[in-house]
């Protein structure tokens, strides 16, 4: 949900919108799908490009909310759902989008997330370790930090941050809350930087960074829900139609290249082999030459963009042959 500074009216601006616009192709009387609706930037960049009709699905309350809002002009083209992403093929059935002609997924945490203190996805500012997207339902990062057992958070810490200090951090975190639970993001992230070596001036990075991110995905589950909803948005395609995924990190970007590898990937047998026996074809075929980045004016006008990478697939008919244009 990578979104940068605000417009006038507090909206914001989606990161890659000329790439999403090229990779989806919106068309009158098509149907579209925006997974992670977040803002609505891009969602109504779509419903603007075509005279055509969105699903627009979010887990966090506060979007949805502002995404009905910004949506309202459309008028009964959009329809807003609350909804985690690995619901769209339940959401899309319930709703008539299934054989979409395009499907949109923005992965991991919006601007406005970051932004508002209370959320406790940042260090910035202090406020309750939370962390998660829909503050209605889950543990909180706060409970993972004081009730996981030392190996646990080591795990979590290495796996979702790649942080090479994870076992010492889990070591000192569980020392700490022996004393006191860790309650606060800013009681978290001082711990987190007593706890590992070398000089705050020459560090590139706050030393809590990949902690917080990897306290985030578990919180939320992300890299499950990613698992699960790939399939699932592919399985809600029309022959033809596309999909759209923007990442923010290897974690999430590796799984969707390597999803999208497999679907445009056909017959696997040995080169030995005179005939493919493994009867295996492609169901699509890679509409971005690896990953579409945004360009040095859209980074320069928003940081935030320098790390978005995009990929998409358009889905082939049955056969493994290409499907027909829509026009």
């Amino acid at each position: 949900m990578g979104e940068g500074d605000p417009l006038p009216g507090g909206y914001h601006v989606p990161v890659l919108p000329e790439q999403v616009l090229s990779a989806l192709r919106p068309r009158d009387g098509g149907s579209y799908i925006d997974m992670t609706v977040g803002g609505a930037g891009h969602a109504s960049l779509v419903l603007q490009a075509a005279d055509c009709r969105l699903l627009a699905l979010d887990r966090d309350p506060e979007a949805v909310t502002r995404a009905t809002r910004r949506l309202a002009p459309f008028g009964a083209r959009a329809t807003v759902v609350h909804a985690p992403f690995d619901r769209v093929a339940e959401v899309a059935a319930r709703h008539g989008f299934a054989g979409a002609d395009g499907i949109l997924m923005d992965l991991g945490v919006s601007s406005r997330q970051l932004d508002s203190a209370e959320r406790g996805f940042s260090f910035r500012a202090d406020a309750p370790l939370d962390m998660r997207m829909d503050p209605t339902t889950g543990a909180t990062a706060a409970d993972l930090v004081n009730t996981l057992d030392e190996a646990e958070l080591a795990r979590i810490f290495i796996e979702y941050g790649e942080e090479r200090h994870a076992r010492r951090i889990a070591r000192a975190i569980v020392a700490a809350r022996a004393a006191a639970p860790i309650a606060t993001t800013l009681t978290l992230a001082g711990l987190v930087e007593r706890s590992v070596p070398g000089q705050r001036g020459q560090r590139r990075i706050h030393p809590a960074t990949r902690v917080f991110q990897a306290l985030r995905i578990a919180v939320n589950d992300e890299l499950g829900m990613l698992a699960r909803a790939l399939p699932d948005a592919f399985g809600l395609l029309a022959p033809g139609g596309r999909l759209a995924v923007i990442s923010f990190h290897s974690l999430e970007d590796r799984m969707v290249k390597q999803t999208m590898r497999d679907w445009c990937t056909g017959c696997v047998c040995p080169p030995s082999f005179p005939e493919c026996r493994c009867g295996r074809a492609p169901q699509a075929r890679p509409v971005t030459r690896g990953a579409a980045m945004a360009t040095e004016a859209e980074t320069g006008a928003n940081p935030r963009a320098r790390s978005a990478r995009l990929r998409a697939v358009e889905k082939l008919a049955a056969s493994g042959e290409k499907a027909p244009q829509s026009a």
